[in-house]
């Protein structure tokens, strides 16, 4: 992954402002778009942008291929000609800081429904068919049988229930508008020379489409049920480790298939972003595999994944790897050399340089490094040193005393300097080709605009921007910093 020197803004797109209930693809991603390119920064980082099940993570998909289509922005509807512009009014009183999921679901999927009844089948919509047929009729199938099955899991679905016809046609035009909405999207980036960094799971749901329709993929029982799930062991961001729930996969069913299932998967999304952040690299080299009936993942045990074998086969087939791996965590010596072999960048988590992983601290960068003050899963930077501060003088917590003296020498911080932005000067000033910033970090939020808590299943992924807060004054004070430090 060749970027130069260079600067992002880490936002998802729920978290965009707009007047829907949720950040989406509408007039909205465009304006910050602007505003990156304004503040000098060349990569706007997302998390995964798959239609979400009911916790709404961006990392628990109901298919590896298809889009979210809460991502829809209900005014390019009417600008289609699918919907009377009086069908959006009035709305619903959405609150404007966190999305509100449930009531933004019932909404917008009404929305959508009518919309697919104004719609009529033109020559662009066969065309995306035709050439996403392999998966799209899958997905389609999937999701209606799901809803004619009142939303259970697949394993329980009634045979004798077909797909409704209207229902999968509803699912293929809801697809194909997200992909029309989003080539808007990417071309509008493009041509304000800002790139888009996508981001993919390493796992998928288990009651997806993708599960539904390859099960010989997944280690499954003979009910379909998942054997073994994924997750991490204990770690500093859980005792118990993380048990996600969802099934490993049969490697040697996959690699019998010259990993074509991986290859398609690739493709697809490097076909929506053209650099792309592999969540959980770790899992490919060894993963940790959890038997499904343990309640934690404290139980689990290291297995082999397909190593460079996968990695050979995506080289063939795309060249050089337009790829960050996200080696957070327990990484071994193998892991780090399976990501070289194959020029791969990791990462580093300023939050994380001031404990006893050297690696995230930013004199012991190497320009191979995306480096980010904080992810989606981390809280916000002057969350973090907050909740530092006050364990460090409660006077029982030894850790947070030593990584509070720590930060405070190395990044000389003082009263006079918001720590914020003595974190982005840490990371900008760096070695790091690729320095990242979460868009909390450059508002200086508290605590309460955390993306995601590891291992809290509910009210995460709510938090949104909101336009007021992106001042010209920030985005002037981000440009000189990312000129000076030469990655402008």
């Amino acid at each position: 992954m060749n970027l130069g020197r260079c600067s992002g803004i880490l936002l998802h797109i729920t978290s965009l402002p707009g007047a829907f209930g949720i950040g989406d693809l509408g007039p909205e991603s465009r304006w910050f778009a602007d505003a990156l390119a304004t503040a000098g920064q060349k990569l706007w980082c997302i998390l995964p942008v798959g239609p979400t099940g009911d916790e709404n993570s961006p990392y628990q998909s109901r298919s590896a291929f298809a889009g979210n289509v809460l991502l829809i922005n209900p005014a390019e509807l009417v600008n289609a000609g699918y919907l009377a512009s009086r069908e959006l009014k009035p709305l619903p009183r959405f609150p404007r800081a966190v999305v509100d999921f449930a009531r933004v679901r019932r909404w917008k999927t009404e929305l959508l429904r009518r919309a697919h009844a104004g719609f009529s089948e033109n020559q662009a919509y066969q065309e995306f068919e035709s050439v996403n047929a392999w998966w799209l009729e899958a997905f389609a199938q999937f999701m209606a049988l799901r809803e004619a099955n009142r939303g259970i899991s697949w394993t329980r679905f009634d045979s004798r229930i077909k797909a409704p016809e209207e229902l999968v046609r509803f699912h293929k035009f809801t697809q194909y508008e997200f992909d029309r909405q989003w080539r808007v999207l990417r071309s509008h980036c493009e041509k304000r020379g800002v790139s888009l960094l996508g981001d993919m799971p390493f796992y998928v749901e288990h009651d997806s489409a993708d599960v539904w329709s390859h099960p010989q993929n997944f280690d499954l029982d003979e009910a379909g049920e998942p054997r073994t799930v994924g997750g991490v062991p204990p770690d500093y961001f859980s005792e118990d480790g993380q048990r996600w729930g969802t099934p490993t996969y049969r490697w040697d069913c996959l690699e019998a298939s010259g990993f074509k299932w991986w290859v398609d998967r690739m493709r697809t999304a490097l076909d929506r972003t053209p650099f792309l952040r592999l969540d959980h690299f770790r899992g490919f080299e060894s993963y940790w595999s959890v038997p499904a009936d343990q309640p934690t993942a404290r139980d689990g045990h290291w297995a082999p994944g397909p190593g460079a074998r996968l990695f050979e086969v995506l080289r063939k087939e795309f060249g050089t790897l337009p790829i960050v791996a996200e080696n957070l965590g327990v990484i071994t010596h193998e892991v780090d050399e399976l990501r070289r072999q194959f020029g791969l960048p990791g990462m580093a988590v300023l939050q994380f340089g001031f404990d006893d992983d050297l690696r995230h601290r930013p004199c012991y960068y190497i320009p191979e490094t995306v480096a980010f003050t904080g992810t989606h899963d981390n809280d916000t930077t002057c969350g973090w040193w907050r909740s530092s501060l006050r364990a460090a003088h409660s006077g029982k917590d030894s850790a947070a005393r030593l990584r509070v003296a720590r930060a405070t020498a190395y990044l000389q911080q003082g009263a006079q300097h918001p720590i914020n932005w003595s974190c982005l000067q840490a990371v900008y000033t760096s070695v790091a080709n690729v320095a990242v910033v979460p868009m909390q970090d450059v508002l200086g939020l508290p605590n309460k605009a955390r993306m995601n808590i590891p291992g809290k299943a509910k009210g995460n992924w709510r938090w949104r921007l909101e336009e007021k807060q992106l001042r010209p004054e920030l985005l002037q004070r981000l440009r000189q910093l990312t000129e000076v430090t030469g990655r402008c």
